[in-house]
Formats: C-alpha cells, structure tokens, sequence
C-alpha cells in the first residue's frame, strides 16, 4: 500500500485551506489531515496528529508564524515546515528560514510549485519560490538589511505586532508573556536597530522593508 505524506494545513482563510486542500489531495499520496485557522490551533494539531509537513501561513491572527515556527521547532527538532504566505518581502522569508521551516512558498506562486514543495519539504530538502529568489540572494549579498538579521524569533514577531498598532497587553496575551516582558524586549528591538523612538522605529521598518509605506 502506499505511505502517503501527511499534512497540516495553517491558514486563517477557510477558503484558502479549501483551496488547497482540493489542490494536494489530487495526488494520491498526499493527504490532509488536519487544518488549523491559529497557531495555538497549529501547535496542538500538530502535537497531536504528528504530521509529515506542516504547510504554515505566516499572518495568523494570534500568535504569529514565525514564533509557532520556532516553538514547534523548540519541541520537535525534525519538524518540516513549509511556510505558504503572501508575504515576498525577503525579511520575512529570512526569519522563517532562520526559525525552522524548510521552504517558503508565496502564494502567488504557480500551484503545481506547491505541491512539488510538499514532496521537497516531505524529502528534507530546502525549496524558496522562484518570485523571491532573487531578490532574497540580494538581500544577502547586500546586507543592507543586517540590523534585522539580528533580531531572534520572539523579537521579529514582537516587532511585527507592535508595528501592527498591538499593546504591550495584547502582545503578552498573544505570545503568552508579561507585558513587562514585552517592554523589555521593545526597548531590546530599539536597540539592535539603533533607533530612539517609535518613530524612527516605523522609519527603520519602512526602510528595511518590513511594512510598506
């Protein structure tokens, strides 16, 4: 009988998962078998079900995917992820690569790429789309973006909420830390990008390419 490579499905869109859900089971030998709309929802899942390939979307609505990365990561060193995000610019695809995953995957990619990324990801082999190829070896040899290389994880998910309009609050809540924590690490981000204030925070992230202007 053949083994068949299993897969969960993270995204917050239920059509997306539809999608490509509809999309991996028109091959034989790969089968879905969980989806998950959090990254909470994610973790236990994953836990749980302990798929092949975990297929992650980077924008979830609580914690975020670069921290589940690095978390699942944390407690199952053999995890393969494969981040399948709408996100092209190279920082986000560094920090995912950086916590974890495997490959990344925008969704504005060809769908027969996704699915020969599932058999790439399954296999234990690196795959980045080729719409952002380029512009991520560029980002490495140009190093203009090295202040960001050096946040952590937990540092670049901080960042992202933060640069979302996200307290301090709302952020422990999310990431299951004190508020105190969080303004520790806010002022830790200030400092490795050589900012004063919030302001130049948002100046530095629009330059480096986190948000667009």
């Amino acid at each position: 009988m053949l083994e068949k490579i299993r897969v969960l499905q993270a995204d917050d869109h239920a059509v997306v998962r539809q999608g490509y859900r509809r999309l991996l089971e028109t091959q034989s030998d790969i089968s879905i078998v969980g989806e998950a709309g959090t990254a909470r929802e994610a973790f236990d899942l994953y836990q749980s079900l302990t798929p092949d390939v975990l297929v992650l979307d980077l924008g979830l609505p609580d914690m975020g995917g670069v921290e589940l990365i690095s978390r699942l990561r944390q407690r199952h060193t053999q995890a393969r992820i494969l981040v399948f995000t709408m996100h092209r610019e190279p920082v986000f695809a560094t920090q995912a690569l950086r916590a974890g995953a495997l490959g990344y995957v925008t969704k504005s990619s060809p769908p027969d790429f996704l699915v020969d990324a599932v058999y790439r990801v399954a296999a234990r082999r690196q795959v980045i789309s080729p719409d952002i190829a380029p512009n991520l070896a560029l980002a490495l040899i140009d190093r203009s973006g090295e202040a960001l290389d050096e946040l952590s994880p937990r540092e670049f998910e901080i960042l992202r909420l933060l640069l979302d309009g996200c307290s301090a609050e709302d952020i422990g809540t999310r990431l299951s830390i004190t508020p105190k924590t969080v303004q520790n690490y806010h002022y830790q981000i200030k400092n490795k990008l050589g900012v004063r204030s919030d302001i130049e925070l948002t100046r530095a992230a629009l330059r480096l390419g986190l948000i667009q202007a």
